[in-house]
């Protein structure tokens, strides 16, 4: 790509998102608690409670889920505080924080999940779109208003076992879903208002990486969160999973994982829109992030029955599968809309990839199949090399509407094909692809 058109391109994208930080695609304001993007000053959170002062050793070794617990539990009972990971490595099965307690890892610490599943409780949870019984999180607030996990250590979801029990179970049976083979998330944050994430590593989840489900108020801040793909991948250890979340704020981090970096989840199913223990994701910003290895940067579903008010923004792509991915079940009745993506350079196997998602999917009597929506998708200022560019496919069971994409610099290796007419009303201005300007 020239350095002269990048360099300009780059200018307008901060430009585009400096206009429109105020708004959301939709046009409704940007709350103001979207502008402060301090870590929190544990300092200020009440009384510390360091776990070797309460008889938890520096063992790697030893599962001191119970005397971990036992700290937390002090913590409430004195009226809140947080609990502090020294240097060192704590291994653990699940712990449960209560109203007015915190974690912060120090440098040096690791707090490390056991790869025991026996070591995690079974517990009414949530997993992928559905409210059931599972194993709980190494990790877990429940109705926790204030939540903070903060410091410079690391959170290790020490998944290796799990990861190579999956695949063996997979060869045994190809049709194994991925909550066949049980294995805990690192991290599970439910029911909760003004919760923030910030500074950790968060590493080798066994499942999904973070979950925030019904949570308002969320700032993941400065986050390093990383599962590999090689030599034995990390199956399903999705970064961040959005379900049925309102205000959620993803600045500065960088994720790198075996599935998708950013999902944004809400239910699956024909009736997933009439259940109360499903719901909707609105006014979602990530911006100022950095991706490595994923299946797609960010990915509406393949759970979710509304996503709205969406902005990823000033962010850098490399060796993504997708840019931008929409997942549309048959089975479900989706609808996504109000979804801006700018100000991103990199590179990805496709810019956009929207496509019929048939994984495991289940009418259960219903005729299908259900029809879902995709609309106001607006893609602007992006610099990106790619292998395919419109990775869209048509179909009976979506609509796609008011697509724009505007002062793009595209370099595909696959013939740059654009079927405008899957999109009804689809606006191209300034797209060029290798070189050539795309029109309608």
């Amino acid at each position: 790509m020239k350095t002269t058109y990048f360099t300009l391109l780059f200018a307008a994208a901060f430009g585009a998102s400096a206009s429109a930080q105020d708004v959301f695609p939709d046009g409704t304001p940007v709350p103001g608690w979207f502008g402060n993007s301090e870590a929190v000053n544990v300092g200020a959170l009440g009384k510390h409670f360091r776990l070797t002062d309460y008889g938890v050793a520096r063992d790697s070794t030893a599962v001191q889920t119970e005397r971990i617990q036992a700290v937390i539990d002090e913590a409430h009972r004195a009226g809140g505080g947080v609990v502090v990971v020294p240097s060192g490595t704590f291994l653990s099965g699940s712990l449960f924080f209560k109203p007015k307690t915190h974690l912060h890892l120090e440098a040096g610490a690791t707090l490390k999940g056991s790869d025991d599943v026996s070591h995690f409780a079974v517990v009414t949870t949530r997993m992928e779109g559905q409210t059931l019984k599972y194993f709980a999180a190494l990790v877990n607030a429940d109705s926790v208003d204030g939540f903070t996990l903060s410091g410079r250590g690391v959170l290790n979801g020490n998944g290796l076992r799990y990861w190579k029990s999956f695949w063996l179970r997979r060869q045994v049976n190809p049709g194994c879903t991925n909550m066949d083979e049980l294995r805990p998330r690192l991290v599970y944050i439910s029911n909760s208002r003004d919760v923030q994430l910030s500074g950790v590593t968060l590493i080798n989840s066994p499942f999904w990486t973070t979950h925030l489900y019904r949570c308002e108020n969320v700032r993941l801040l400065n986050l390093h969160i990383y599962s590999p793909a090689a030599p034995v991948k990390a199956p399903s250890t999705d970064a961040v999973d959005v379900d049925a979340c309102t205000n959620v704020h993803i600045k500065g981090c960088y994720m790198s994982v075996n599935d998708d970096a950013i999902a944004l989840k809400g239910g699956k199913g024909p009736e997933a829109d009439k259940d109360a223990n499903n719901g909707a994701n609105r006014n979602i910003i990530i911006e100022d992030c950095r991706f490595g290895f994923c299946h797609s940067a960010l990915t509406c579903g393949s759970e979710s029955i509304l996503s709205q008010n969406i902005i990823f923004r000033r962010s850098t792509v490399d060796k993504v599968g997708r840019l931008l991915r929409l997942k549309m079940r048959p089975d479900t009745p989706q609808r996504y809309g109000n979804i801006l993506v700018e100000g991103v350079t990199g590179n990805a196997g496709s810019f956009i990839d929207v496509n019929p998602w048939t994984q495991f999917f289940d009418l259960k009597g219903h005729t299908g199949p259900l029809l879902s929506y995709a609309s106001r998708i607006t893609m602007r200022n992006i610099s990106l090399d790619c292998s395919t560019f419109f990775n869209v496919a048509q179909s009976e069971q979506y609509v796609l509407s008011d697509f724009t994409f505007e002062n793009l610099n595209i370099t595909a290796t696959k013939k740059p094909e654009v079927q405008a007419g899957y999109v009804s009303n689809f606006t191209l201005k300034n797209v060029r692809v290798n070189g050539e300007e795309i029109r309608n």
